[in-house]
């Protein structure tokens, strides 16, 4: 069965600076797709970010690009398995030279926190209760 991919593309003021932060984080880089001005994280199976110099990024658009620092763009929401890894996920992102992106959610059967990495692009993490999602 055929599982679709998202590559998520953001301009980033220094690859080797979001390089360092997402490896941080446990993810790795795909030297096959990674350059000077562009690192492939791979985040999952079907989960790749580019990290984009800004140089490279105009390249794909006419638009003006977005200052994440301040404006929001999108808002990146990542899945976790427990409320524990939500919590391991966004304190390390803290650490490795993120910041905090916001308030802590918890409804019970949802919890979620967020970080912002290095070039301000907020990255949700959020758990939900299996048996919440079956109704």
């Amino acid at each position: 069965m055929y599982q679709q991919m998202i590559f998520v593309n953001l301009p980033v003021a220094d690859v080797d600076t979001s390089k360092k932060f997402f490896t941080e984080l446990g993810y790795t880089i795909n030297p096959q797709f990674t350059t000077d001005d562009c690192a492939c994280v791979v985040i999952s199976d079907t989960i790749v970010a580019m990290m984009l110099s800004r140089q490279r990024y105009a390249d794909f658009t006419k638009k003006q690009i977005a200052d994440a620092t301040k404006t929001s763009e999108v808002l990146l929401c990542l899945s976790a398995e427990s409320r524990e890894k939500v919590d391991e996920l966004v304190d390390g992102a803290i650490a490795a030279g993120g910041s905090a992106g916001g308030e802590t959610q918890d409804h019970g059967f949802m919890y979620g926190r967020a970080f912002d990495d290095p070039d301000g692009h907020t990255w949700e993490v959020m758990w939900m209760d299996p048996a919440a999602v079956q109704g």
